[in-house]
């Protein structure tokens, strides 16, 4: 038993109800058990119960063991002074309030069913990546949705968390945010962190001044990165550290310290590649949020992602070593990555700073048009029957899988209750 198990067996009255008394003999009844606390002080606010012939309103506190009322110092804080009611497991010893007078307490240990403590044993223990998976499915289809849904938007609302701090790093400057997020996309998991640092330092304004002249603008993101900065004999690699060399020292820039890697990466994700496509796709476009938000329908952005890298990149995959031909598009694959994780999450973010639903509606709207991701996460949820339609339903099971079956979080899960409320 722990305190979290015990809030949760009292919040949802888990536990034998009928004939209820304190530990010192009184009737009880339970009317309400009162707002969960997640600030400091109890634990439970405005619960009502009533002891004997009377009704009492207020403060309910929780713990294992009485006795740790006094390990914890709650005689000593005045916020523990309106409780109406100690709820504990074993009750190992008297606890007086400010008054001298006992409080009253409940004790649950005979009052809960073994089944519920069995499977919360089970379910802390287990060694299965799901720690539910023996049961599953538990809840059924309408309810799978919901919880679905509730999990896509708790995803989104917390990527809107580090969008809006990078909206006050960039002025409240909407279409600076996005092109931050898009680098970031754009280094995938292994180079994120260093796209990201590489386009603080070029401003979609600065790129706005080069976006004539391709060359220009694969210079200024290869030279910021530091991939310029080394020996080269391609005529056009020259050329590139040439014109870096020119506009680092007409803007004052200084490359990022840390480069981009290579190493354990399919050749099409180098990050010499990524970065001369992101070079395009400005060449090609402009105020590309503006365009984002215009949108009506998901097939519009993979049409306006769907660009090649310049020529030079045709028959390299560095600036040195010269390949076969490949053209270096951007693969359907890579801008649904994309849209996912850069697009939408901006424009979800966007919808809370001006608070307006039409554009977190138009995000999730976005994601039910998108076609499901298939990996290891998906793939656990799809063996134990759990349906995958979508990319809604796929970045939603990702979140349950991160988030709450990998910590352990069954008691905040809809399945992990129902598990145990059953």
């Amino acid at each position: 038993m722990n305190e979290r198990l015990l809030q949760f067996i009292w919040q949802f009255r888990y536990f034998n109800q009928s004939a209820l008394s304190t530990t010192d003999g009184k009737t009880l009844q339970i009317i309400h058990p009162g707002n969960v606390n997640s600030n400091s002080g109890p634990d439970f606010s405005e619960a009502k119960i009533k002891i004997n012939n009377t009704t009492w309103v207020g403060n309910v506190e929780l713990h294992v063991y009485a006795s740790d009322w006094l390990l914890h110092k709650h005689s000593a804080d005045k916020n523990y002074g309106n409780i109406i009611l100690h709820v504990v497991w074993i009750n190992n010893k008297e606890i007086l309030d400010n008054n001298q007078q006992p409080i009253a307490a409940l004790e649950l240990q005979s009052l809960v069913p073994k089944i519920t403590l069995q499977r919360f044993e089970h379910l802390m223990q287990t060694a299965d990546s799901i720690p539910c998976a023996f049961a599953l499915p538990v809840l059924n289809e309408i309810c799978w949705l919901s919880w679905k849904e509730r999990l896509i938007a708790e995803r989104l609302t917390e990527k809107s968390g580090l969008i809006i701090q990078w909206l006050k790093q960039c002025n409240n400057n909407w279409e600076e945010v996005f092109w931050v997020s898009l680098c970031r996309s754009f280094g995938m998991k292994v180079n994120a962190d260093v796209f990201e640092d590489l386009s603080k330092t070029v401003s979609v304004n600065l790129l706005a001044k080069h976006k004539n002249q391709i060359h220009q603008l694969e210079a200024l993101l290869l030279g910021q990165a530091g991939l310029l900065n080394q020996n080269v004999e391609d005529a056009y690699a020259i050329m590139l550290q040439k014109e870096y060399t020119f506009l680092a020292k007409k803007y004052g820039l200084q490359y990022i310290n840390k480069q981009p890697a290579f190493l354990r990466m399919r050749p099409s994700n180098f990050p010499t590649i990524r970065l001369a496509q992101l070079a395009m796709l400005v060449y090609q476009s402009s105020h590309l949020f503006s365009k984002i938000k215009s949108a009506k329908k998901v097939n519009e952005i993979f049409q306006w992602f769907d660009i090649t890298a310049n020529d030079f990149w045709n028959y390299h995959y560095t600036l040195n070593d010269e390949a076969a031909y490949q053209p270096k598009i951007v693969g359907r694959s890579f801008i649904q990555h994309i849209i996912i994780n850069t697009i939408l999450p901006v424009l979800f973010a966007y919808g809370i700073n001006k608070d307006e639903d039409a554009w977190k509606d138009k995000s999730l709207s976005f994601l039910i048009e998108l076609a499901p991701e298939q990996n290891s996460i998906t793939k656990q949820w799809k063996a134990h029957s759990i349906s995958n339609k979508n990319a809604l339903e796929s970045q939603a099971l990702i979140h349950l899988k991160n988030n709450y079956c990998n910590l352990k979080k069954c008691l905040d899960c809809a399945v992990g209750v129902k598990l145990l409320k059953t």
